[in-house]
């Protein structure tokens, strides 16, 4: 029996992150392995969102958490999408966005409110979700990703100093009540 385990995430300088993901052609073991470790990376990161050009794997698999449906431990808002594509899109939204790949990094990103995502389960099986607000940020973050593109390329402007103070004070009451990180 294997454990997971949790991977180290690329940083911002890293070539890896600027490459293309390949298409998933194969559902077997090695994928499975490969989102499970994602997933553990992602939980003890406490982030939003992990793409595997994050882990060093040039392959389209990502995973976001859906915060829409808080009243389930963070493990369980967890989406796998294997070759996800955004097939859909509607609205505009305009927020402070990170990544795990740019620690203490924020800028304000323009990203569409709504989208449809069109991808594969760790089966090769397909689904088609509809994604809104925090969750579709992150899965346009993520696919982004599998673009070789970060946010700091998207970024309108960088947040100050004093906004990311005003930012960790924020961050700490929403823990306190239970709310969504940025980092995706």
């Amino acid at each position: 029996m294997r454990f997971m385990a949790i991977r180290n995430i690329l940083r911002g300088n890293d070539p890896a992150l600027l490459k293309t993901s390949r298409i998933i052609t194969d559902f077997n073991k090695r994928l499975h392995m490969l989102l499970d470790d994602m997933r553990e990376t992602l939980v003890e990161a406490n982030g939003l969102g992990l793409a595997s050009p994050q882990v060093g794997v040039l392959r389209r698999a990502v995973l976001i958490v859906d915060t829409e449906i808080a009243d389930k431990p963070m493990e369980e808002q967890i989406i796998e999408m294997v070759n996800p594509e955004i097939i859909e899109e509607c609205g505009e939204q305009t927020g402070n966005e990170g990544c795990l790949s740019v620690p203490g990094v924020y800028g304000i990103v323009t990203r569409p409110e709504r989208v449809k995502v069109k991808a594969q389960d760790r089966y090769g099986n397909y689904f088609e979700l509809l994604l809104s607000n925090t969750a579709a940020r992150a899965a346009c973050h993520e696919v982004d990703h599998l673009n070789g593109v970060i946010f700091t390329s998207l970024a309108e402007r960088f947040l100050t100093e004093e906004e990311l103070d005003r930012l960790a004070e924020d961050r700490t009451e929403n823990e306190q009540d239970n709310e969504q990180k940025p980092d995706l």
